[in-house]
């Protein structure tokens, strides 16, 4: 089974068509739904394909209704850490995704993991580093 991403629309046009390019096969809010629809709507669609969604929200996993859908629909949640811009944190995680897929492979949904880039010291030596994914939810 082919891996699919789906990007919160916080994440932009910028984001995507980056992963997009590194060969990524992957499905953007605005492609399917409203600029609107509230969270918990696209996380139980989500779910329910069984993509995994990566979003810049940091403050998912304390709002009550949404950890709520991310639990019930057994979606996979990752949490883009920094404030970089996006095309920064696109190329953090095309560096990162052989981390990022072997932590999908050995974690079953529901869950939130959070992606950090790696430092500022690490991307000045390498600036192909890969970042960090850790479980953040349920811990």
């Amino acid at each position: 089974m082919s891996v699919v991403f789906f990007t919160d629309r916080d994440l932009g046009k910028d984001f995507p068509r980056i992963l997009r390019e590194a060969g990524l096969t992957v499905e953007r809010h605005d492609d399917h739904f409203r600029p609107d629809t509230p969270d918990e709507e696209w996380l139980a669609e989500v779910g329910r394909r069984g993509w995994i969604a990566i979003t810049h929200d940091k403050r998912i996993r304390y709002k009550p209704n949404e950890l709520a859908a991310v639990m019930a629909h057994r979606v996979s949640l990752l949490v883009l850490i920094g404030r970089p811009p996006m095309a920064e944190l696109a190329t953090s995680f095309v560096a990162t995704l052989e981390r990022i897929l072997r932590f999908t492979r050995e974690h079953r949904p529901p869950y939130i993991a959070k992606l950090y880039r790696p430092s500022a010291a690490v991307l000045a030596r390498n600036s192909a580093a890969q970042g960090e994914i850790r479980l953040w939810y349920p811990a």
